[in-house]
């Protein structure tokens, strides 16, 4: 079979001639020949199977610098870069989900402000931190307060008070007046806060740190996980390995997403679940507060129900004690103060290789003595 015409190509490979040409002038798809007279554009049938392949990923959305890349590697390689693509798709498509159900919920609401029937809730929270067994000083910041639940996990020479920092950006939050339908922008404006304060912090520090055991690129900087409360909603700010769980029913849900390499090998499909829990950098972050790379945290809206119970805490707990022995001491503790010493606890009889933080709080209904008196006009 001779070569093709590039509209007899364009109609084997479904292509347009139009993308055809595109991607001859990109260097991803030359022809076989080109008339040096009329300029014309000729195939070779054996091009068709990498123009359909090119054709399938455009229509996947992948980017062209990428799918060049795909062109190069051998079919297992191309497997798994495709599988990494769809991996980040779905992550950041579910944070966009998120985000619009969110909006459509807020923009749907004709008034506001709270109902009547609405029902009032409150937190009954417990905070605590330990160095462990293992390091000489504690890097971790915790907080628990009625409005603002938070952990963050320092790491490098200025990791303590890039955590303090962090959290103490926050800590502004802890006043009244947050309308529900504004959660998510004050959380933001405060994150914002927040990482320039450990930028400022961090600065000298993070440039020359060169130890990199937990940070990301080798630098100085903190991990942050807190949750703003206001009646009926919780707005969870995440970035870095701390974590956020959801006891619910008995079942102990992780709402929070791991930033760390080991995370998105897992999800990338290049490693399994029980690689990764012995692999040797399991702890170095890609995202965390104070970096670089400028990186954005994850924020989330959750709606709160009487008798959900959250955990914040550091990896120093999540990466010691097994999610089942998390789950058997927030569902047989009751008291929050309890919880988390027994959390500690259990990290510490662990090995407590790491300093252990964690935050346990109860969502329940608002007592009447604890509402606050109506204002009059």
């Amino acid at each position: 079979m001779g070569l093709l015409t590039i509209g007899a190509f364009a109609k084997a490979s479904r292509l347009s001639p139009k993308a055809l040409r595109h991607y001859d002038e990109l260097g991803l798809l030359p022809p076989a020949r080109v008339d040096p007279l009329t300029g014309y554009r000729f195939y070779a049938p054996e091009q068709l199977d990498r123009a359909r392949l090119v054709a399938w990923l455009r229509r996947l959305g992948m980017p062209l610098a990428l799918v060049r890349h795909v062109g190069t590697l051998e079919p297992d390689e191309a497997a798994r870069e495709v599988r990494a693509f769809w991996a980040r798709v779905e992550a950041d498509t579910a944070a966009r989900r998120d985000l619009a159900g969110f909006l459509v919920d807020h923009l749907s609401r004709k008034d506001p402000a709270m109902s009547p029937t609405t029902q009032l809730l409150e937190l009954r929270y417990a905070a605590l931190s330990d160095p462990g067994l293992v390091r000489e000083s504690n890097q971790d910041t915790v907080h628990a307060g009625a409005r603002l639940l938070a952990v963050a996990d320092g790491f490098g020479r200025a990791g303590a008070p890039a955590g303090a920092a962090a959290v103490d950006a926050l800590k502004q939050l802890e006043t009244d007046g947050i309308p529900a339908g504004d959660l998510l922008n004050v959380l933001e404006t405060a994150v914002e806060r927040a990482g320039r304060a450990v930028h400022d912090v961090v600065g000298a520090d993070g440039a020359d740190d060169v130890d990199g055991a937990d940070g990301a690129g080798a630098e100085a900087g903190t991990t942050l996980t807190a949750m703003l409360w206001t009646g009926s909603q919780l707005a969870l700010v995440h970035i870095g390995d701390s974590r956020a769980h959801l006891l619910r029913d008995g079942e102990l849900f992780q709402i929070t997403h791991d930033h760390t390499m080991v995370r998105a090998m897992v999800d990338e499909g290049r490693i399994t679940e029980e690689e990764a829990t012995v692999h040797p950098q399991r702890s170095l972050l890609i995202r965390a507060l104070g970096g670089a790379d400028g990186a954005v945290p994850d924020l989330r809206l959750h709606d709160a129900r009487a008798g959900d119970r959250y955990l914040l805490c550091s990896d120093g707990l999540s990466g010691v004690v097994p999610a089942e022995e998390v789950r058997r001491v927030l569902t047989t503790t009751g008291d929050p103060e309890r919880a988390v010493r027994e959390l500690v606890s259990l990290a510490n009889r662990s090995g407590g290789p790491d300093n252990i933080s964690c935050v346990v709080a109860d969502v329940r209904e608002s007592r009447p003595e604890s509402r606050p008196e109506p204002r009059r006009p």
